[in-house]
């Protein structure tokens, strides 16, 4: 762990973690969630969502919106999302989905379908 937190190739390094396993179910609590610092300590913001998904790239590409939605780090908020580091590398691998067209946010209330939408408009953004 101590070699990959240091590397300068942490992020593609940690898709290609993800080739050893395929799950059948991720799950992200963010009802609290750190947007910079973390995982102790640092800025946090109440979130107020928790996803489930059995795609993996899916799953980072909705995380990396909700952090731009709350505001993040000047790395995270760069770019498209899909062209960030880790997640790119995760395409390349073929981890799952590939665009932001490809994944449906579903929710099962009003509150949340307006949540979900702005979410969504992020992870459009190219």
């Amino acid at each position: 762990m101590r070699e990959l937190h240091g590397s300068p190739h942490q992020r593609r390094m940690i898709a290609e973690i993800n080739t050893a396993y395929q799950p059948d179910l991720i799950v992200l609590d963010g009802v609290e969630a750190f947007v910079d610092g973390g995982p102790a300590q640092g800025k946090q913001v109440n979130a107020q969502v928790i996803l489930a998904s059995t795609d993996r790239v899916a799953m980072d590409a909705v995380g990396v919106a909700i952090l731009r939605y709350f505001g993040t780090t000047p790395a995270v908020s760069r770019g498209a999302i899909f062209q960030q580091q880790q997640i790119a590398r995760a395409v390349e691998l073929g981890l799952g989905v590939d665009g932001p067209e490809k994944i449906e946010l579903i929710t099962d209330d009003p509150d949340s379908e307006a949540y979900a939408a702005q979410i969504q408009e992020i992870l459009n953004i190219v």
